[in-house]
């Protein structure tokens, strides 16, 4: 069971995400808070799966509560949805750097949304699909690079470890990644828990805007605006 915390400011939309998340066998949503200093205190008492937060909200914005709930300490995070009426950049860039595991638009379909929780229940981050290709190309030409570079990852990384990331970078699922290299899901599985503590990550997402940051792959030239 999939254990979930909603905090908005907006009732209704409080109101329809528990309803929406609540009618699905495998979630259960344990809290709801109305601002950002109420969805810290109920983290901390029910420890939930993923934390759906709003952006903008009375008192500590998700932002900060994302930066928190990602600094509780290794193996004591609680993984982040970012979901949110607007797509604008900086938004998303500060989401990504508190360590949010995934970021949607609200006027996502109710079955996307569902999903993203899931998704970033299980450690696979999430992006609204909209937005990946324009927040990677900016993301990299607007941020400072962390001090790894590619050569210094072939270093970090054995060389399936970089065939895995490079795969995540498609977009690739576990299954799909299983597929390409011939191997089991589960040793897919694997080589992401080694990897992604040594690049200093905690999801899927955030190794994927790691490989970006660091040119070990490179946005698309067709990337759309």
């Amino acid at each position: 069971m999939i254990r979930v915390l909603i905090a908005d400011d907006q009732a209704l939309v409080r109101a329809g995400l528990a309803a929406l998340l609540g009618s699905e066998d495998d979630i259960e949503v344990v809290a709801v808070a109305e601002n950002g200093t109420e969805a810290l205190a109920l983290a901390r008492e029910h420890v939930p799966d993923v934390a759906c937060l709003d952006i903008r909200m009375p008192g500590r914005d998700g932002i900060e509560v994302a930066r928190e709930l990602s600094a509780r300490g290794e193996g004591d995070e609680i993984p982040v949805l970012i979901l949110t009426t607007f797509d604008l950049d900086d938004y998303v860039f500060s989401a990504l750097e508190a360590g949010a595991s995934g970021f949607l638009l609200k006027d996502a379909e109710p079955d996307v949304i569902v999903a993203a929780v899931r998704q970033v229940a299980a450690g696979q981050g999430t992006i609204d699909q909209t937005l990946t290709r324009r927040i990677l190309r900016e993301f990299v030409q607007r941020r400072q690079l962390q001090p790894v570079t590619a050569r210094r990852a072939d270093d970090l990384l054995t060389t399936r470890e970089r065939e895995i990331l490079l795969l995540l970078a498609q977009g690739m699922s576990n299954d799909e990644i299983a597929a390409s290299l011939v191997v089991e899901v589960s040793t897919v599985k694997s080589h992401l828990a080694r990897m992604l503590p040594k690049i200093g990550v905690r999801s899927r997402l955030q190794a994927v805007v790691w490989a970006y940051q660091n040119r070990i792959v490179a946005v698309p030239d067709d990337a759309s605006s």
